[in-house]
């Protein structure tokens, strides 16, 4: 296994002024307004106006076309870590490519690539739509290639035809995908190839962290130097190692976990709960609506493969379609007239909370839409009374001025919808077992492209909420104005602050595929009964400045980073992993990187501890667990259950 490298490289006060080196391809002058611009061929169908950020394809289009317009986004994003585009790139139902003229093309930050079908079958692309690892010049070595900060990016339904693709050499026989958080891939049905999750021919194989695969199909996936990985109700060929925490629920032909964790596996046979991600299509008559999946309970396999899945189509009109140049209150006005939110791709500066207080309400962003608080507000506020509430493929980051929140689900926790603590999830209008609110590919975000201030990130009220692939994250690196180094780093503790990451209130609420990282004292904090998680992913902040910065009044050393509260009698976690890199000072210790109740109904199986270089965790549960450290960066400490078994 290479070295292991590090999540943050070393910056200069500009993240962006890097150079281009991926595959030896020479980057596309371009500006954001050549590529949005008259000369851009317009959407091939008549359809709605979603923005000038979003980009309408259709298979009359010669491939060259397509292949031109998708490589200049790329080349504006491929290093746009931190940049405000936003943009989607949309394909309507059709054929596109073909074995001697593939279509192929790349996928940067704050891009997301989507078929507008019913189905992925609708959308056949004969080729690749790809990530490479990232080649950044001001890494510890060059050439330094790496996919662990490759975040916020999207495919979604669509099939892939693999195929060879016409690439000769390394690249021939698989589709990559090398990406970490924020990343997720959704409704893909890849034929033809691999489906690789690390990119092993820029520089060799690297690594990368915090992936997620859902409702999709594949043959042989490579996992290789994913970190941690969840993929939820798929089909899958074959899947090929990996490294810490590689979770799978509902999915067949996922690999057994009896070789834990010599095999870092951890299988469920069913998800117990899933819902799927709202999407955007075109029907048969050229009408275009947004597609709600219901729940799923004890699921197997994705949803589509045997025909439609039950849920709803909402038809656009009751959408407000927002615009970045919108203001809060105008889209706040818009939720209050009943309507459904799709927001096209930008970055929206939010000054008062966009309140959902009508049940069934769909908020939808497009192209990784972003949410910025202005003056601290909450952009986002889901009312105690809604029910069935979706919000989805929105990011929320906090600003300049301290918010309480970014987001706030209300609820009575304990109450919630007539049921009391311990009894089995609720009927939601007539629809089995609907989570009252449901998170897909929500992200949080304080600091980064600028200063960021919140208490909580997100707190959970409600009772039996779905959180179903979030990142929340307290930035360990961006272009704040922050100087480089150890000095830089102390200013980013006591500027870009954020206290807390997530509290769970409510009772019954489960997540699939929860990442908290970088929380200046608890990352994740549940006080609801029958909380269910499978897949929790945290990095302890990398910035305290001193022990005395990363220790707990009682004299406690450190916060831990996943905590079920004292008086919890209920709770499960599968597969779960804290890593420590206190980079500022490497001496720091942390007591424990879970902490929990002792009692036989809280249950943890397959967690796990590890060092990045600097500073050390004591134990992996409680006082259960052996040490990580420096002395073996890279090595985990792992517990098989929690507490033991037999």
């Amino acid at each position: 296994m290479p070295r292991l490298p590090r999540r943050s490289t070393p910056r200069r006060a500009a993240l962006t002024a890097l150079v281009l080196a991926v595959v030896g391809l020479a980057p596309i002058a371009v500006t954001s307004d050549a590529v949005a611009g008259r000369d851009h061929h317009p959407p091939a169908s008549a359809g709605p106006d979603l923005g000038p950020r979003t980009i309408v394809f259709d298979d009359s289009m010669p491939v060259t076309e397509i292949k031109q317009k998708a490589d200049e986004i790329w080349a504006q994003q491929v290093d746009a870590e931190m940049s405000s585009e936003r943009w989607a790139l949309l394909f309507e139902p059709g054929t596109y490519g073909t074995d001697a003229e593939p279509l192929q093309i790349k996928v940067g930050y704050y891009t997301e690539v989507a078929g507008l079908g019913a189905s992925p079958s609708d959308t056949v692309v004969n080729g690749k739509i790809e990530v490479y690892n990232r080649c950044i010049t001001d890494g510890p070595t060059q050439p330094y290639c790496i996919a662990l900060n490759n975040f916020w990016r999207s495919l979604s339904n669509l099939t892939l035809d693999v195929n060879g693709s016409g690439q000769d050499g390394c690249r021939a026989t698989a589709n990559f995908w090398a990406t970490s958080q924020a990343a997720s891939l959704r409704r893909v049905d890849i034929r033809g190839g691999d489906l690789s999750l690390m990119d092993y021919c820029t520089d060799g194989p690297q690594f990368a962290s915090g992936g997620y695969l859902a409702d999709s199909r594949a043959g042989t996936v490579v996992n290789g130097s994913q970190q941690q990985w969840l993929t939820r109700n798929s089909e899958l060929g074959s899947w090929s190692n990996g490294v810490w925490n590689q979770v799978f629920a509902g999915t067949i032909g996922a690999p057994s976990e009896t070789g834990f964790p010599a095999e870092t596996y951890t299988t469920l046979d069913r998800t117990p709960l899933s819902r799927e991600k709202p999407f955007l299509y075109v029907d048969g008559a050229g009408a275009w609506r947004v597609r709600v999946p219901d729940a799923r309970t004890d699921s197997v396999g994705p949803d589509w493969t045997s025909g439609q899945a039950a849920g709803r189509d909402l038809p656009l009109s009751s959408f407000h379609v927002a615009s970045p140049d919108q203001p809060a209150r105008d889209l706040a006005r818009a939720l209050d007239r009943g309507k459904h939110l799709l927001l096209t791709p930008g970055v929206y500066d939010i000054d008062r909370s966009l309140e959902i207080r009508r049940s069934d309400t769909v908020v939808l962003g497009l192209g990784h839409a972003t949410l910025t608080a202005t003056r601290g507000a909450t952009p986002v506020v889901v009312d105690g009374k809604a029910r069935g509430v979706v919000v989805a493929g929105v990011t929320i980051d906090a600003g300049t001025g301290l918010s309480r929140n970014l987001m706030h689900i209300k609820g009575t926790p304990g109450h919630g919808h007539g049921h009391h603590r311990g009894h089995a999830l609720p009927r939601t209008h007539g629809r089995r077992s609907a989570p009252s609110t449901t998170l897909n590919d929500v992200y949080f975000r304080v600091g980064g492209p600028h200063v960021g201030k919140v208490d909580t990130a997100l707190v959970v009220d409600a009772d039996d909420v779905l959180i179903d692939h979030i990142w929340v994250w307290r930035a360990d690196h961006g272009v704040e104005g922050f100087t480089a180094g150890v000095a830089g780093d102390t200013d980013r503790w006591n500027t870009n602050t954020g206290r807390v990451g997530v509290v769970v209130n409510g009772d019954r609420v489960r997540a699939t595929g929860l990442f908290v990282e970088h929380f200046q004292q608890l990352n994740t904090v549940w006080n609801g009964e029958d909380g269910h998680v499978v897949l929790y992913q945290n990095e302890l902040p990398y910035d305290p400045p001193s022990q005395a910065d990363w220790t707990q009044p009682d004299g406690t050393l450190g916060w831990p980073g996943y905590q079920v509260s004292g008086d919890v009698r209920r709770h499960q976690l599968f597969g779960g992993g804290v890593y420590v890199f206190n980079r500022n000072d490497p001496t720091i210790t942390t007591e424990s990187g879970f902490d929990v109740p002792e009692r036989s109904g809280v249950r943890l199986h397959h967690v796990m501890t590890v060092n990045l270089e600097a500073g050390s965790i004591e134990h992996v549960v409680n006082d259960v667990g052996d040490r990580v450290d420096s002395e073996a960066p890279g090595t985990p400490s792992f517990v098989v259950d929690y507490p033991a078994v037999g």
